[in-house]
């Protein structure tokens, strides 16, 4: 059974390109062949979640360099790229062509390339005299980032293309709307190449997924039909692997549920997200510069930032990254305790011995009465990497607490929980947006926005405009709540207000290992809550179509199966069995709250396997930026 993997998928699409396109060898012993790695930003942003400098060396690569870098011949080498194809790139690697400046050159496009800029480069490698080293030239289909094996974004780079923002500007000229949609085509016609499977599609009408929706089945469709070239005959793709029953892929519109990205987060990986800069999977926290006082009157020191890279071998990351930030802190704080306790065992042993001096190497010559010390030491390596990552974790997680605390995020988390789960209210929104010490002028801002967003009536004008002078008192601007009225305006004709469940968020007792005092971290004050499971309005949609449940919300969805000959449209669905594996995709940009949502739906369903892709990843800061730009009168 073959199982939807984003991650493991496209690192095989990556490795097997960094082979000369030829699958690499298993266990070989053989060295493999010395070359350049040439990419733009783009096959950067692909490659770099993926693939450590570490695996690119192991791979042969001994130097990867931007191609718009000043570059030095290296003319015994054989150079990969990796790019974009755009004008500006085939211009730059006519002139690589024209310098020599390697053996032989392997292109690979990261979108298919067009026939006219084929014949740019055929035309300059005959004019070099170059035409034996274009050994080959590839459309990879790889152009979309996997951040996560279960999730994906199309790009990074020039990202406010087809942003939010640019998807919902009021004057967008058609022309711009449909190079934006075929520009989400186009990556997401890439990802279904890359898994190697062809989905039924269903959709929303009357809003941009439904347009992305109707040009990708067209593409898929188009592909299919010219049987030569399809890229989806049999074993063709290298991956082959998939079950018998095709995904669904439902297509979502950020418009239908705008709180969501808005919202304070509990867990760990969507805290880090909210607060810190986190960015395809590395994040940068400023060094605290330990707590001596710099003499009067003299510069504060300046911050140093370090960066970590959060990745899949991390197995604490991968346990913890979807847990309640305080469970994260505890488990922090153990792995911690435990592994002191190792550490002294080996300097305790290495003391007992006289060896304290030696190194490691000399005491495993010992003869085997010191068994015991020697897997001590063999463990050392594996203890050294352990601390590297309590280390990181100890950082990033000392950051994040550092704003929940001085920010109150834990009570913006629970007021907003309450509020989009309608329950009661224990204390006044005015209280919280007019008190000094809770939180940043945004913090105010998104709890305001996600309380008229998910209000059944508006508030009253003379409520408004109370709220408005307290929200002004505390710093904010009102463009992103102008914007919010009008949209609201606008669905209340299309749709009711999203549904987000009955959450409910309970207080646990107090924090029982991370209380003491001996503890990495001070939780005082910070409340202990935990999640009660509740699917937000992307993971209930997804649960209608993947378990064909009828439901008001979905029942209009539009179906598309490219595989059907004639294009038939219908809503209704052929096969009624449920799915097994399906992928979520947000037109308009998504977030890690929705991601860890349906991680947590789907590892209570046995066997069911979902993806999250989105057309930007944002955090709160970042959408309610594009939100005022859209308010601005």
């Amino acid at each position: 059974m073959h199982t939807l993997k984003s991650f493991e998928t496209q690192s095989t699409a990556l490795k097997r390109m960094l082979n000369f396109n030829a699958p690499p060898l298993k266990n070989t012993t053989a060295e493999p062949v010395w070359k350049v790695l040439i990419y733009d930003r783009f096959g950067q942003d692909i490659i770099s979640p993926l693939l450590s400098v570490k695996e690119l060396r192991d791979m042969g690569i001994t130097l990867h360099l931007l191609l718009h870098s000043d570059r030095d011949p290296i003319p015994d080498v054989p150079a990969i790229y990796f790019v974009m194809p755009t004008e500006e790139n085939t211009d730059r690697i006519c002139q690589d062509l024209r310098n020599q400046l390697y053996e032989s050159y392997y292109l690979n496009f990261i979108s298919a390339i067009s026939r006219s800029k084929l014949e740019d480069i055929a035309s300059a490698a005959l004019a070099a005299n170059a035409v034996n080293q274009v050994t080959k030239v590839f459309d990879q289909y790889l152009n979309f980032i996997t951040l996560e094996d279960d999730m994906f974004i199309l790009c990074n780079q020039n990202k406010e293309h087809i942003s939010y923002h640019a998807i919902n500007k009021p004057d967008i000229m058609d022309t711009d709307m449909e190079a934006i949609m075929d520009t989400i085509v186009d990556s997401l016609f890439c990802f279904f190449v890359t898994l190697g499977a062809v989905p039924i599609i269903r959709c929303p009408r009357g809003n941009a997924a439904e347009m992305v929706a109707v040009k990708l089945d067209k593409k898929l469709r188009e592909n299919l039909r010219d049987a030569r070239n399809s890229l989806f005959t049999g074993d063709t793709m290298g991956t082959g692997q998939f079950s018998f029953q095709r995904p669904l892929f439902v297509l979502a519109d950020r418009n239908l549920d705008l709180a969501t990205p808005l919202h304070h987060t509990w867990t760990y990986q969507a805290l880090i997200h909210d607060v810190l800069d986190f960015h395809l999977n590395r994040v940068s926290v400023e060094e605290s510069q330990g707590s001596e006082a710099s003499p009067a009157g003299a510069r504060p020191k300046k911050k140093n930032k370090k960066s970590y890279d959060l990745t899949g071998a991390d197995k604490f990351w991968q346990k913890h990254k979807g847990s309640p930030f305080p469970e994260v802190a505890e488990a922090v704080q153990e792995e911690l305790d435990t592994y002191r306790a190792q550490e002294d065992e080996v300097k305790h042993l290495k003391s007992i011995m006289g060896l304290e001096g030696e190194d490691d190497g000399a005491i495993s010559m010992l003869s085997d009465n010191t068994a015991k010390l020697t897997s001590a030491v063999s463990s050392l390596p594996e203890l050294l990497e352990k601390k590297r990552l309590i280390d990181l974790h100890t950082n990033v997680a000392t950051a994040v607490l550092d704003h929940i605390k001085s920010r109150k995020l834990d009570v913006y988390f629970e007021y907003e929980e309450k509020l989009m789960s309608k329950s009661t209210l224990d204390k006044s929104l005015l209280d919280i947006i007019s008190d000094p010490d809770a939180g940043t002028a945004e913090d105010k801002m998104r709890l305001f926005l996600i309380y008229y967003i998910t209000s059944q009536q508006p508030p009253s004008e003379a409520d408004l405009e109370q709220y408005k002078k307290a929200l002004v008192d505390a710093g904010c601007g009102l463009s992103s709540l102008n914007y919010i009225k009008q949209w609201k305006a606008f669905t209340k004709m299309a749709a009711t207000p999203a549904n987000y469940g009955s959450s409910g968020v309970k207080p646990m007792g107090l924090f029982s290992r991370v209380m003491n005092t001996g503890s990495q971290f001070v939780m005082e004050g910070v409340k202990n809550l935990v999640l009660k499971q509740h699917n937000l309005p992307v993971t209930r949609i997804l649960d209608n179509l993947m378990e064909i449940k009828s439901n008001p919300e979905t029942d209009d969805y539009r179906y598309f199966d490219p595989k059907m000959l004639r294009g038939s449209e219908s809503s209704i669905p052929r096969n009624k069995n449920p799915f097994q594996e399906a992928i979520v995709f947000v037109v308009g940009g998504g977030n890690y709250i929705e991601y860890q949502n349906l991680v947590d739906y789907t590892k209570a369903r046995q066997g069911k396997r979902v993806l999250y892709g989105c057309s930007e990843l944002f955090n709160a800061g970042q959408f309610m930026k594009q939100l005022s730009q859209l308010g601005q009168k």
